[in-house]
């Protein structure tokens, strides 16, 4: 946001620093290059474990660590975003079917029903899943669950309040502007 005409995403809009708040705030643009910086330290960080450590148990609290680290920062006091591109970049690296599936859950809940919230939670969910089932069938490493199992929640904790506002009708829909954070 300060890059992109010297505004706090966090005084605007959600007062959330992801990517949808980037979008309503700032605008697309901004937001897609949100989005792929996000996915990218995830990628990053399970790639540096990967080749220093050779071990799926650290590659799977890696990319976790990231989104832990992306939903509470603590450069900016512990108020982050939701984790849905870091874990989503995560995801695709521990398992690029289990990251398709959620991609596959996610893009069309977006077009069709216009809440990023219900396809960020719903594609969590689904894409965690896929990697728990993959794991449990040996397709994958067993260390990948922790990160299915704790990632998703993570992510469901954070979005409580989208929750809250889906369930009451309340919750904006892409496209909708932002109004001032409070």
């Amino acid at each position: 946001g300060k890059l992109a005409g010297n505004v706090d995403i966090r005084e605007h809009g959600s007062g959330n620093i992801g990517m949808t708040n980037v979008q309503r705030t700032v605008g697309t643009p901004v937001a897609v290059v949100v989005l792929f910086l996000d996915m990218g330290k995830a990628v990053l960080a399970v790639v540096v474990a990967r080749i220093f450590f050779d071990s799926p148990g650290v590659d799977a609290a890696a990319a976790l660590a990231v989104v832990v680290g992306h939903n509470w920062p603590v450069f900016i006091r512990f108020k982050g975003g939701k984790g849905i591109a870091s874990g989503w970049g995560g995801l695709f690296v521990l398992s690029p079917i289990a990251g398709l599936v959620a991609t596959l859950v996610g893009l069309p809940l977006i077009a069709f029903t216009r809440y990023v919230s219900l396809a960020s939670i719903s594609s969590a969910v689904l894409g965690s899943l896929a990697l728990i089932i993959l794991a449990a069938l040996g397709h994958l490493p067993l260390a990948y669950i922790w990160f299915g199992a704790i990632g998703s929640v993570l992510v469901v904790a954070r979005h409580r309040e989208n929750i809250q506002r889906l369930l009451s009708g309340t919750e904006r829909k892409l496209g909708q502007q932002a109004e001032a954070a409070l």
